[in-house]
């Protein structure tokens, strides 16, 4: 009788040692370089900061609604487009996955107010309303923004 056994699959694997060819493992690559990371809007999907926390960074989510975070993670209500800038005081960086178009303008103002880098990724095809700078990710671009200019 032959003896069939199941492939490892990436739910077997802890999300710090999973290669970076999945999209959010390739954004937990650039984004773990920061010590103090802000994750604007986590909702449900909370797997980029669990992955960076298991990295050894720093992580507060901030959502408009209470949202259930991983261990570790600090959470904290806020709206980017009238935001409570301690919260983004101690950030190296502030990041958005999915992001929608109307808070590219607010996250990237929140980055120059409290000097923290700004990166993102957008709602399928919708393109960058602030300058960027474009890493090409598997299935996915990580758009890098450079502040405004006063």
């Amino acid at each position: 009788m032959a003896r069939f056994e199941r492939e490892p699959d990436s739910t077997d694997t802890p999300p710090h040692e999973r290669p970076a060819a999945s999209t959010s493992g390739a954004i937990c690559a650039h984004l773990e370089s920061f010590d103090r990371l802000v994750e604007v809007g986590i909702g449900r999907r909370t797997d980029v900061a669990d992955a960076l926390l298991e990295r050894g960074c720093r992580v507060t989510a901030t959502d408009v609604h209470d949202r259930p975070v991983p261990e570790g993670v600090r959470f904290v209500v806020d709206d980017v487009t009238e935001p409570t800038l301690e919260v983004y005081a101690d950030a190296d960086a502030v990041y958005g996955l999915n992001l929608p178009p109307e808070l590219h303008r607010p996250i990237l103002e929140v980055g120059r107010q409290v000097g923290a880098a700004v990166c993102f990724t957008t709602l399928g095809g919708d393109p960058p309303l602030v300058p960027v700078e474009r890493v090409a990710l598997p299935r996915e671009t990580l758009f890098v923004a450079r502040a405004l200019e006063r």
